[in-house]
């Protein structure tokens, strides 16, 4: 198989669409795909995860706090109709915007009988105004049952999945707790795929253990999936977490700011122009936030990325490569 390089474009040349960014932001690829500003509408389906019930007998993620990534979402006790309204509700208290996306959350989406998951995607996207269906989960819970009615759903209003790959590396994985390995995420995704489903991968940077060149080959991979979005993560350090008792006991070394920042403006230039960057950087709840607490800053973390990309000169996909594959498509890689 030939390598063949992707000629980088020059600053100049970047994409209108970008807004002036040097990546392809979330906001950016919605303004250009429903030619207005849309919200996510974070809901609760009120369901559990493998890891959380034992069912994968790992005790759970170590940096999962009991939220389980949802603390932001509506409660599970509202049906989804008026978790849609409630939050539209605060939403339209401060911007006009007109179109949504139905946001599950908290925890695994697709951990249910199919009939629950058909009934309360279906209510959500029931609305006119919801533009797309967007499900976290896992990649262990996709049997073909629930790819099936993902299909199905995806006929009506377009389906994202998002996944928390988080890393490449199987030493970690088990460090983590994940309870899944890379190998099957990769075969969510290409399953998903093969049904036109779009997918969002999600990498933490600053996993226990993780050298620089580990963050770096894990974008690498990314960059060679089908994927059409990537979630980037700071590792937050929760209380109420098995990483957080442990930090508590003895602190370890985490990534500074500046460890941060130059880090994502590597891990952008690697990736495919044309992939939709979902996250930068994370809110970690206050209340549960042990370390590092220079992540409340966010505004401060976004700037500073822009200003080290513009610094050095770097853009997504300034170092991107790609190979055809001959049996038709393309397959990305570094």
């Amino acid at each position: 198989m030939r390598l063949q390089e992707h000629k980088p474009c020059k600053k100049e040349e970047l994409p209108p669409f970008w807004n002036g960014k040097r990546y392809f932001s979330l906001d950016s690829y919605l303004k250009k795909t429903f030619g207005e500003k849309v919200y996510r509408l974070s809901l609760n389906g009120g369901m559990t995860c493998p890891n959380r019930d034992k069912t994968s007998q790992t005790g759970g993620c170590i940096f999962c706090s009991a939220g389980g990534s949802g603390e932001f979402a509506a409660s599970p006790g509202l049906s989804v109709a008026a978790q849609i309204a409630d939050a539209k509700e605060r939403i339209r208290a401060k911007s006009d915007c007109r179109k949504f996306i139905a946001y599950f959350q908290a925890y695994t989406n697709t951990y249910a009988p199919v009939p629950k998951l058909r009934s309360l995607f279906t209510e959500a996207i029931r609305p006119p105004e919801i533009a797309a269906l967007s499900i976290a989960t896992r990649c262990d819970c996709l049997g073909p049952d629930v790819l099936d009615l993902l299909e199905d759903l995806n006929h009506v209003r377009p389906v994202w999945v998002e996944l928390g790959l988080q890393t490449i590396h199987a030493d970690t994985h088990r460090r983590i707790q994940s309870g899944f390995s890379p190998s099957q995420c990769d075969e969510a995704v290409r399953s998903l795929r093969l049904r036109g489903i779009d997918v969002i991968l999600h990498l933490i940077f600053g996993l226990p253990g993780e050298t620089k060149e580990q963050m770096l080959a894990s974008v690498s991979h990314v960059a060679s999936l089908p994927a059409q979005g990537v979630k980037l993560q700071l590792l937050h350090v929760l209380r109420g977490t098995a990483l957080g008792a442990r930090y508590e006991k003895e602190p370890f070394p985490l990534l500074t700011m500046e460890d941060y920042i130059t880090l994502t403006a590597d891990a952008l230039a690697l990736l495919p122009p044309g992939m939709v960057i979902h996250r930068l950087t994370g809110d970690g709840p206050r209340r549960l936030l042990l370390a590092p607490l220079w992540s409340t800053d966010k505004k401060r973390v976004l700037n500073g990325i822009q200003r080290e990309l513009k610094e050095r000169n770097l853009w997504q996909g300034k170092y991107y490569k790609k190979t055809e594959d001959p049996h038709g498509g393309t397959i990305y890689h570094l």
